[in-house]
């Protein structure tokens, strides 16, 4: 087995802020409407590149994307002449209880790969939990090209870890775990936060991999002379990963109450 680690700086979110706009972002979508396809915020306006194609909104098995005559221009169907297959992504709502849980399903076909996403949000008003699953294959290939992953990102222990005092050991428990499955193989990622002195977050990402079954052998010579690369693009990752979380930190309004509630609803319907 081969072990990974690498830790980094980023700025901090707002717990609160962070709450209160999961909240409206939920709140708007569960008072949105459809009308002829198109989700209507309750102020009227469409929400951009999303529309009903087949089923009632905001009921299980109600499927969400783009109409191929949409992106044609030649402006879109009703929703129930839409056919979800025709659209090259869409995705399908498995639950809405936003006071509970909310679990969206996307398939995506990409370069010869055919993916399905699973993305589930426990208690969203409040996020609890997130759970995403991936998996993925190619429809002309063998065992080779399937593949697929799971994590977990615990919310509330997220913030605990956070609230521990900058000089105590990391959590014990990684709030973040994530898992990936090959023929060849198999990863386990975590991701741990601790708070710094300045306020800023201290993010410990650690990358476990090995081999499966008779293959175990293989991989570790495979990761005996791959190892310094492998680990090179692992660093790089995380520190890209780093740089996008500041970007996009940067463009998240400081607001509350309505304004932040206008500002998700104008980040919603603008192109």
């Amino acid at each position: 087995m081969a072990r990974f680690e690498h830790t980094v700086t980023v700025a901090a979110v707002d717990r609160h802020w962070f709450e209160e706009a999961a909240g409206h972002a939920v709140d708007l979508f569960d008072a949105s409407r459809e009308q002829d396809g198109a989700i209507l915020l309750p102020d009227g306006r469409p929400i951009h590149g999303l529309r009903l194609l087949k089923g009632r909104h905001l009921q299980s098995g109600a499927w969400y994307g783009e109409s191929p005559e949409e992106k044609d221009g030649e402006g879109g169907k009703g929703a129930s002449e839409a056919a979800p297959e025709a659209a090259p992504e869409a995705a399908v709502l498995r639950e809405w209880r936003p006071s509970r849980t909310v679990e969206v399903e996307s398939r995506v076909a990409e370069e010869g790969m055919s993916l399905r996403v699973g993305v589930r949000l426990r208690e969203p008003r409040t996020p609890k939990a997130l759970e995403v699953s991936l998996d993925g294959h190619n429809p002309k290939g063998g065992s080779l090209y399937r593949f697929s992953g799971r994590a977990k990102a615990d919310l509330h222990a997220w913030w605990a870890a956070l609230e521990r005092p900058s000089s105590a050991p990391p959590a014990a428990r990684a709030p973040v775990v994530g898992t990936a499955k090959h023929r060849l193989g198999r990863a386990r990622l975590t991701v741990t936060p601790r708070p710094a002195e300045d306020g800023t977050w201290r993010v410990s990402v650690v990358l476990s991999v090995r081999g499966r079954w008779l293959l175990r052998p293989v991989a570790a010579v495979g990761l005996l002379f791959a190892r310094r690369p492998v680990e090179r693009g692992f660093r790089e990752g995380v520190d890209s990963a780093a740089e996008e979380w500041a970007e996009l930190l940067a463009e998240l309004p400081s607001l509350h109450g309505e304004a932040l509630r206008e500002e998700i609803a104008d980040a919603l319907t603008t192109p």
